[in-house]
């Protein structure tokens, strides 16, 4: 295997692929040491079936680990194909000559190998069989897609097959962890901020949310007009606690995952790497929203300066492939007491020191309210949930437990009849 060949798929995480190269390549030398090989090989096979147990894959696990490189190695040519698909240009010679590389590991026979050496594990992991296929990184809908990858790879009778396989995969979900991941966070750790996948999100759709349906448009709205490249606004959902705001939010990510949507969660005290963070995605062929969930800042507490920088009012401006999406209980993010109020009255300039307290909210372009349901709309969450869980009660059992619940579990929202509905389903199983 030419490995130190490839041009543009080398930098890889993990050593894997050399050591299998150098194992394949030299077993037949007799100036190798055969226990140093045999020992380099099965330290790969018990990384290949690491992978493969957090990834969810099956089958033959060369072909499938070799799959899992392409998907995720990203590369001036497959960053340029994500979303687009194949692309003109000098380019395609230099991933023509790496996939012929890759053509020749996919056929690979290793039972010369194996008897040569005296191992007998290559052929298990040819026929691997996960036994709960339930990997914990890859949603399975994408789990099921790669195996489609992964068979078209291997049987592929040229490297033009390859190509046309692998640059339709870049088209339909991308590459690398943006392309095979919804969901982020960042993790700094006092080094440069790295934006880390979250593989495990909640799958709740707008639809799945009660009411609230002049809100969800509006978020709806300015979301598609954000996927689509036309002008958007940073938006601030507000209001009462348990009302669907931050749900909202989640769901319009499960909703416009498809179309190139990706989420990025960010902590009050990691305002500070936001610049950092928007300079490893500005260039990427995705739309990113920034989401900060619970958004509110005590008058002693400075982040909020980053903030304002970031969304309006710093010299470099923010790339239109980044909003910002932002929940609060308050309107007014940065805390303001009355007294606030008469010291400023007092103050010189005290209307820009209440201006600066004010100018925080106002760069949010789209301020959504999230209000606390009355009597009615709350009966109504309730009922509907009910419905959807097959709660086996009548409409009146059904409103007349909902007010005893509300009552003591903290009044009136789409939280508490959603808590109110988890208590019957316990009782009911």
């Amino acid at each position: 295997m030419r490995v130190h060949e490839l041009i543009l798929y080398r930098n890889f995480s993990e050593t894997v692929f050399l050591d299998m190269a150098d194992v394949a390549n030299n077993y037949l030398n007799p100036d190798s040491d055969k226990e140093v090989l045999i020992d380099k090989l099965y330290k790969c096979i018990n990384e290949i079936v690491t992978i493969a147990r957090d990834h969810g894959f099956n089958g033959n696990l060369w072909h499938g680990y070799l799959t899992y490189l392409l998907t995720t190695n990203e590369n001036a040519f497959s960053m340029s194909c994500e979303k687009k698909g194949a692309i003109e240009g000098s380019i395609n010679e230099l991933a023509l000559h790496d996939l012929k590389i890759f053509k020749e590991a996919y056929d690979v026979e290793w039972d010369d190998i194996e008897k040569v050496l005296g191992v007998h594990f290559i052929s298990m992991i040819r026929a691997f069989n996960n036994p709960d296929n339930m990997g914990v990184i890859y949603s399975q809908s994408l789990r099921e897609r790669i195996e489609v990858l992964n068979g078209q790879l291997a049987g592929a009778k040229d490297v033009h097959q390859m190509y046309n396989a692998l640059t339709d995969f870049y088209k339909d979900y991308g590459v690398g962890k943006f392309g095979l991941h919804r969901a982020f966070k960042i993790v700094s750790d006092n080094q440069d901020p790295e934006i880390v996948p979250i593989t495990r999100t909640e799958k709740v759709m707008l639809d799945d949310i009660v009411g609230y349906d002049i809100q969800k448009k509006k978020l709806r709205d300015n979301t598609e007009a954000f996927i689509k490249g036309k002008k958007a606004n940073n938006a601030l959902l507000y209001g009462d606690s348990g009302t669907g705001k931050s749900t909202s939010i989640k769901a319009i990510l499960n909703e416009y995952y498809k179309d190139g949507l990706r989420m990025i969660e960010v902590y009050k005290h990691q305002f500070k790497d936001i610049s950092n963070v928007i300079a490893q995605i500005k260039n990427r062929n995705y739309k990113y929203i920034l989401y900060m969930d619970d958004l509110s800042f005590e008058e002693f507490e400075i982040e909020y300066k980053y903030l304002k920088a970031i969304i309006e009012g710093g010299l470099e401006t923010k790339p239109d492939n980044v909003v910002i999406y932002a929940t609060s209980n308050r309107r007014h993010l940065i805390r303001e007491t009355w007294s606030d109020r008469k010291q400023a009255s007092d103050d010189v300039h005290g209307n820009d020191s209440m201006q600066e307290k004010l100018s925080l909210a106002t760069r949010f372009g789209e301020s959504i309210y999230y209000g606390k349901p009355d009597q009615k709309e709350y009966l109504n969450i309730a009922r509907e949930l009910a419905k959807r869980y097959d709660i086996r009660m009548t409409e009146e059992a059904i409103e007349k437990e909902a007010v005893k619940w509300e009552l003591s579990h903290g009044g009136r929202s789409g939280r508490t009849a959603q808590q109110f509905i988890n208590h019957l389903i316990g009782i009911e199983e």
